[in-house]
């Protein structure tokens, strides 16, 4: 009879425990479904709120809940997620109130303030250096150019940790060029240079991936060399394909110790950055600069413009070839010949004008027919004084 009374007493108090649960299960769920769903409000405690820049959904959510404005975070995110207002909350201080449904405080935190509000978009094409980009930005009303050069002074290796890699002391004219990533950047109300220059080195961190460093660290290669080599890539190669194969070249020329001798670490150096020339002189290839290849061993001072992200890539997986050499054969399609023997390269010439008599094409600037094996340490240009 007690073993029995036990049993009962067993069986009541598990039924009194399953009502008191699926009453606390149903209570939670509909209080659940209230916050994702309810259209009303009512008065309450006003709450200011400060949403962090770059606060992703899920840290939003967590914010409103510990300043006790929602229950259920997840029910916020869900209901963010199918509604109007989804990529659309931002960063700032808003006023809010715990009377309010979730959707009117979605509302109020997508609102485009003056102060946010993009008046406009630049571009940035891959390939434009520092003083390019200084001109676009005045040209288009964001800054001046001196303003532009002034804020990418400003930058100092501590700000970014990428920037270690430039090497200390070297004779670079902007120790950020190469780093500014060329890309499409809004441009609102309170933009400055300085958060112009930010936005361009934060870009070019999240572009930059970790499995982009294993693959430099693979080759040997810091940042700063593998964004030098990349700007000559972005500066000779018009064609896509092309890039692989440029970035090939110049590997092989630098692990036989030849000259790199490309023409656009002239122009860079005679044109102070701005490309404002069309053709280089005679003399020109003489000129005293560590960007010029044809007079300094190894790589160029520095990056000579802001690649973009397929020219880095190149860099990173240039394609396995012989070529030593390319010459340009369409200038309107920007076509290259590429040859793995001097001979070879001069063959790819003959159809050039003989101007001078002597039975050969004329050797345009950045054209050599001698054979340059002269660099002690290719990577001398890249390390510290």
């Amino acid at each position: 009879m007690i073993k029995i009374t036990k049993i009962l007493i067993g069986l009541v108090a598990a039924f009194l425990l399953f009502v008191v649960v699926d009453e606390y299960i149903g209570e939670y769920r509909d209080a659940y479904n209230e916050e994702l769903t309810s259209m009303e409000s009512h008065d309450g405690e006003e709450v200011m709120v400060e949403i962090p820049k770059d606060s992703s959904v899920k840290d939003i959510a967590a914010i409103l809940h510990e300043e006790g404005l929602i229950r259920f975070e997840r029910a916020f995110v869900k209901r963010l997620q199918d509604s109007q207002y989804r990529g659309k909350l931002r960063s700032g201080t808003f006023k809010l109130h715990k009377g309010m449904n979730t959707l009117e405080m979605m509302e109020i935190m997508a609102q485009e303030d003056e102060d946010s509000k993009v008046l406009k978009q630049l571009v940035i094409p891959e390939g434009y250096t520092v003083d390019m980009i200084a001109a676009k930005c005045q040209e288009e009303g964001i800054c001046s150019k001196t303003d532009f050069v002034n804020a990418v002074k400003s930058v100092t290796a501590t700000d970014f940790d990428y920037l270690a890699d430039v090497p200390s002391g070297s004779n670079v004219r902007y120790k950020l060029e190469g780093y500014l990533f060329p890309a499409t950047y809004d441009i609102t109300k309170n933009t400055t240079a300085v958060d112009l220059v930010r936005m361009m080195l934060n870009a070019f961190e999240a572009y930059y991936t970790a499995e982009m460093k294993d693959k430099a660290t693979e080759k040997g290669l810091t940042s700063f060399q593998v964004l030098t080599m990349a700007s000559i890539v972005e500066r000779e190669a018009k064609l896509p394909e092309e890039r692989p194969k440029i970035a090939s070249v110049l590997y092989n020329r630098i692990n036989t110790d030849m000259l790199l001798q490309v023409d656009s670490s002239v122009f860079y150096a005679v044109t102070d950055g701005r490309y404002d020339i069309d053709e280089l002189s005679s003399a020109d290839l003489s000129t005293d600069s560590p960007y010029n290849t044809y007079v300094y061993k190894g790589l160029p001072a520095g990056p000579i413009c802001n690649p973009g992200l397929a020219c880095i890539t190149a860099v990173l997986y240039p394609d396995d070839t012989n070529y030593y050499y390319f010459y340009l054969v369409d200038e309107e399609k920007g076509e290259h010949v590429f040859s793995e023997t001097l001979d070879d390269h001069y063959n790819a010439m003959i159809g050039g004008t003989d101007t001078n008599g002597d039975g050969k094409p004329d050797i345009e600037p950045g054209q050599s027919f001698e054979d340059n094996n002269a660099a002690d340490d290719v990577w001398s240009n890249q390390t510290d004084d």
